[in-house]
């Protein structure tokens, strides 16, 4: 197998160069060209067939959304998102993702950013998992409509669904929620491997298909039945018993994780501070390993767990590092997580 191909897209000069620079470091990846806005990025697509295409959000002529619609319409390659870090950025990103693209990698520093060095592994990793990536037939939802009202305390908490998911996380996420009924006899709790800014944009995109409410999670708030809470970006989301009741706590420590918000970190303290065995732990497409050795404790502690099957999972990374464990109790496709969950909670 050759090295992968890539087209990157910016109609920054500067990024163009800065980007190139980082993927022809690896000895496994090789540049095909540049291209420095939308129309040129489909045209290059189209004629080179690159792997993989690194595509920007903002440029002239042709936005990255018109882009990426066109360029998955009429080639193979993957695409992964180049996107800054406010928060309209954020929400095209996360449309970007629903439309067909792998990952993204967030500018840290503006469109123009000359600390793009500092994000070198990420951009190599992500390139190189999506061009191993597996294309997701997704099903859209319409939005719901459903009652507004704040869900209290006396709807108690009878169990605690957790999700872990990284790349690929957006799309399967809105397969998977949209499916479960408003009555689910559990809250439910994902980390979603994602920068701030983005957390709170998809909990309140997943908030509008959803049946169940869904929030980012905050300091203070309250876990109970009918609630999906997002754990925020750039922070661990950990958990304090108070009297009866499972409250939130956000945390930068530990401070050497490899991910803020850490799925393995965040199940870790849910198991400290909430049954195992009312746990049930759902580990979903992703790159690496984060979470799989806190699944095997899970189903070790008497906490029942699936595992997204390679059919459907975007990258098999985490679902098979779980599996290898011995975390998993069950191994499913995307679509039929959410009826396994059912069966498995039951409602109120």
């Amino acid at each position: 197998m050759g090295p992968v191909r890539v087209l990157v897209v910016d109609d920054s000069a500067f990024m163009r160069m800065a980007i190139r620079r980082i993927l022809e470091e690896a000895p496994d990846i090789k540049v095909v060209d540049v291209a420095r806005d939308g129309v040129e990025a489909v045209e290059k697509a189209v004629s080179l067939q690159p792997d993989v295409v690194t595509l920007d959000i903002n440029m002239p002529r042709m936005d990255g959304l018109t882009a990426l619609f066109h360029i998955t319409a009429q080639t193979r390659a993957k695409v992964v998102m180049i996107s800054s870090l406010t928060q309209e950025d954020a929400l095209t990103t996360l449309e970007a993702l629903h439309l067909g693209a792998v990952d993204f990698v967030p500018k840290p520093d503006g469109t123009v950013s000359l600390g793009i060095g500092r994000l070198a592994r990420e951009i190599v990793d992500k390139v190189r998992a999506a061009a191993r990536a597996r294309t997701p037939v997704r099903h859209r939802h319409e939005p719901v409509r459903k009652e507004r009202h704040t869900l209290g305390p006396a709807l108690g908490l009878d169990r605690v669904v957790f999700i872990g998911v990284s790349t690929g996380g957006p799309q399967t996420l809105e397969e998977i929620l949209p499916e479960l009924p408003a009555d689910l006899a559990a809250a439910v709790i994902v980390v979603q491997h994602m920068p701030p800014r983005f957390t709170s944009s998809l909990a309140a995109r997943l908030d509008q298909y959803c049946r169940l409410t869904v929030r980012e999670a905050e300091e203070g708030m309250e876990v109970h039945n009918g609630l999906v809470l997002v754990a925020p970006g750039g922070q661990h989301l950990l958990f304090r018993r108070q009297g009866g009741k499972l409250i939130c706590r956000l945390s930068h420590q530990p401070e050497d994780s490899d991910f803020k918000p850490s799925v393995g970190v965040t199940l870790q303290a849910l198991m400290a501070a909430f049954d195992p065995r009312r746990t049930i732990g759902v580990m979903l497409t992703g790159m690496g390993d984060d979470g799989a050795d806190a699944m095997a404790e899970l189903r070790r502690r008497g906490g029942w767990t699936v595992v997204e099957s390679e059919e459907t999972a975007v990258v098999w990374g985490m679902p098979r590092a779980t599996i290898e464990r011995g975390g998993a109790d069950a191994v499913e496709p995307s679509y039929r997580i959410a009826e396994t969950i059912w069966r498995k909670v039951g409602s109120r």
